[in-house]
């Protein structure tokens, strides 16, 4: 293949030639890694967790390594249903001790991800793969001397299993030296914190609750976790008409929420199409009493999704009022 006539371009700059430098860093840093039979996807998520390593960086290096380095088997495929419950197949790929497995998933919501299918908790982080969408699957050893034959049977099999096939497992993926074992977790400083003194506590009504408005509190510092999305969550429009009403006070509890949960999003589906703009719900004119309105929340460290979905549920009441009671600029303290 012939020299590209831009290739270099982005090397013209300092942010362009140390952002290509970095990268190349982190792949000699990587390779190591995974010769000591760290799966990929175990030490890319790893890396994002500890903010070394970018989303954007994960499918050049994926390509770069597991197909132009050690030459795995791959296969995409657009998937035929859509897939929320993960027990069966990962009980039925763990025992793949014959190859080393990765996924990718490129995520509506959350983008390009990367999945161990051996390590059970990345199907929790995923929550749903959607039916049309495209997943790839990657199958190998590495320079373990695995062969093509076990590395193609392994990725037809695992995408058959995808797509809902309940076939059994090939006799020659079970024996190998890729038997899973849990990635080792870093142990993290403990912190010491000062006892916090005992007072009595008195139980809000949401209505009391709504009326503690106040400044949102500070951002806090994201934590080093997993990006994930939470399964999907339906909320009754109990109202007459999801109004205009309905609309703000939507709006302001979700303000709430992420002013207290600043890394987190929440995604608001209605028949199967997000809404980027709630108010879109009170012009289409077509949400009335009896309709369910759907969310999840994405993000690493996921809190309060209970308390978030009781209010929406008064939001979309005739309750919606005690959302509203304050001025425009005001931020509820509800979380």
């Amino acid at each position: 293949m012939g020299t590209l006539p831009y290739a270099y371009e982005h090397f013209f700059t300092r942010e362009g030639f140390n952002s290509s430098l970095g990268h190349f860093q982190a792949v000699a840093n990587i390779i190591p890694e995974i010769q000591q039979k760290n799966n990929l996807a175990d030490q890319l998520n790893q890396m994002i967790g500890e903010n070394t390593l970018n989303q954007n960086q994960l499918g050049p290096i994926v390509y770069a390594l597991l197909v132009d380095k050690y030459g795995y088997a791959c296969d995409s495929c657009n998937l035929k249903e859509t897939v929320e419950a993960f027990d069966s197949l990962h009980e039925a790929v763990v025992g793949w001790n014959a190859v080393d497995l990765v996924m990718t998933y490129i995520h509506p919501e959350l983008g390009y991800l990367i999945v161990n299918p051996k390590n059970r908790s990345y199907w929790d982080s995923v929550g749903t793969l959607r039916k049309n969408e495209i997943v790839t699957v990657y199958a190998g050893g590495m320079d373990k001397g695995v062969d093509q034959k076990t590395a193609d049977k392994a990725v037809e099999t695992f995408v058959k299993f995808l797509n809902g096939s309940a076939g059994k497992t090939p006799a020659l993926l079970s024996k190998g030296s890729f038997k899973y074992s849990p990635p080792k977790e870093k142990k993290e400083a403990k912190k010491t914190t000062a006892p916090k003194k005992k007072t009595g506590t008195v139980r809000k009504t949401a209505s009391q609750e709504v009326a503690a408005a106040a400044s949102p509190p500070p951002a806090r510092e994201s934590g080093g976790g997993k990006k994930r999305m939470t399964p999907f969550y339906s909320v009754p429009v109990t109202n007459e008409l999801f109004h205009n009403g309905n609309v703000e006070a939507w709006k302001r509890i979700i303000q709430s929420y992420q002013a207290k949960h600043p890394g987190l999003e929440v995604y608001i589906f209605y028949e199967g199409e997000r809404i980027h703009d709630i108010a879109a719900l009170f012009k289409w004119g077509k949400v009335k009493h009896g309709s369910t309105i759907v969310f999840a929340v994405a993000g690493e460290d996921i809190k309060d999704v209970a308390k978030l979905q009781r209010y929406l549920r008064q939001g979309a009441s005739p309750r919606f009022e005690d959302f509203l009671r304050f001025p425009v600029n005001t931020v509820l303290n509800l979380f």
